[in-house]
């Protein structure tokens, strides 16, 4: 007897004919089973959903190690550094400290450090044979003793200034100085405010005061005897205790400038650092933003490789309609074969993103950071979007009839 078609008898006692089931892993082999023949077409529409997966994941995990870099140097160099700056007049006039600033904050309980820098009208020069106007944006500033352990700073060659060398001509450069300067051994001669001066040290760059890295930083007592320095300081460093941070900058205006707190100007220079990765967050949006067209394209390519996936399978479709397949398992086997594809460029993304990521954050000597949800987000997107590029071709395929299918029209 021939078997009656799916849904109908064969008699008055027949028996109903019901469609085989597919279990999951059948599903999954089917959809496996497209992909394995055509490895090329599979590689390049992987590829694409693979770099856009991996630009997402890149620009996360970079922004990522930038702020916990930030974290970690913010740990290290401390966030109780507060800076007093003289402010401006109501008509625009720039004011000064008076000189007694410095040692009248360091009256305040919480602060533990305090030391100042003052501008001297100046310019170091190689030697004295170059032009007056080339002096490579380089400022002369007269340097407490204590200002390295104020600001966090540190020497890379040499030696810091100390009584020994604050009263004479010597002079340490910061690392930007003595980069455009191209001079770094101690002992070398430079040519500022019209006589020589020994460097005694070159400095590292120093993040939260990052002015001092284009300076020559001479000693108090040798810039009022060699320059004419007049004593007033033009930026106050003060380290405090962290509970006070808050307290001690809210006295800091009257205290430094009793006669005139309203011209004296208070900064956080970690809150500087902040700003600056946040400035640095929105060009991360945007990258966000091309990497998710990157991401979209490559669902294109995935739809575009299974329509035509469709087209030269007709005679299989036709097939397997013919020998008892439901739209519906034809429909999965489809779609599958697409969730499969993006599946295998999502995971290909996810590995190339984070390897961007660790090189990247190696060559800077940065912490290598890769979010579990960015990892999670750019899977869950290359299924999203597996699923949507592989719906249409998969209902196209299902809506195929046996014969239409086997006779290839």
């Amino acid at each position: 007897m021939i078997p009656a078609p799916r849904g109908r008898r064969t008699g008055r006692r027949g028996t109903v004919l019901r469609p085989a089931r597919l279990r999951p892993a059948d599903v999954v082999r089917l959809g496996g089973t497209g992909l394995r023949t055509r490895p090329l077409r599979v590689f390049l529409s992987a590829l694409g959903i693979a770099i856009g997966v991996a630009a997402m994941i890149a620009v996360v995990g970079i922004s990522g190690s930038g702020r916990a870099e930030l974290d970690r140097r913010l740990d290290a160099l401390g966030t109780n550094l507060l800076r007093v700056e003289p402010g401006a007049t109501l008509g625009g006039q720039r004011t000064e400290l008076p000189a007694e600033a410095v040692r009248m904050i360091d009256r305040i309980a919480p602060v533990r450090e305090v030391a100042a820098t003052g501008a001297i009208d100046a310019k170091v020069y190689r030697n004295e044979r170059i032009a007056v106007g080339r002096t490579g944006s380089l400022s002369v500033l007269a340097a407490d003793e204590g200002l390295l352990p104020a600001v966090g700073g540190r020497v890379r060659r040499g030696r810091w200034l100390d009584a020994a060398t604050e009263r004479y001509p010597a002079v340490v450069l910061g690392a930007t100085a003595a980069q455009r300067l191209d001079v770094y051994t101690a002992g070398t001669r430079l040519w500022i405010g019209g006589r020589w001066f020994s460097l005694v040290g070159v400095l590292d760059p120093v993040p939260l005061a990052p002015e001092l890295d284009g300076a020559a930083l001479v000693g108090g007592p040798a810039a009022r005897t060699y320059l004419r320095f007049d004593g007033h300081p033009s930026t106050v460093y003060v380290r405090t205790e962290d509970s006070a941070v808050a307290a001690v900058r809210a006295v800091l205006p009257a205290t430094a400038n009793p006669a005139k707190p309203a011209e004296v100007r208070v900064s956080r220079p970690s809150d500087a650092l902040a700003a600056r990765q946040a400035t640095e967050s929105a060009l991360t949006g945007l990258l966000l933003g091309l990497g998710g067209v990157a991401l979209l394209v490559g669902g294109v390519g995935v739809g575009n490789t299974m329509v035509i996936s469709v087209l030269e399978r007709r005679p299989e479709i036709g097939l397997r309609r013919a020998l008892g397949a439901t739209r519906g398992q034809i429909r999965a086997q489809f779609v599958t074969e697409s969730l499969l594809l993006s599946v295998i460029g999502g995971l290909g993304g996810t590995v190339l993103g984070t390897v961007i990521t660790a090189a990247y954050a190696m060559s800077r000597g940065w912490p290598t950071v890769v979010p579990a949800w960015a990892t999670a987000a750019g899977v869950g997107a290359t299924l999203v979007i597996g699923m949507i590029a592989g719906l249409y071709p998969a209902v196209r395929a299902s809506r195929l009839e046996p014969t239409v299918a086997l006779s290839g029209t």
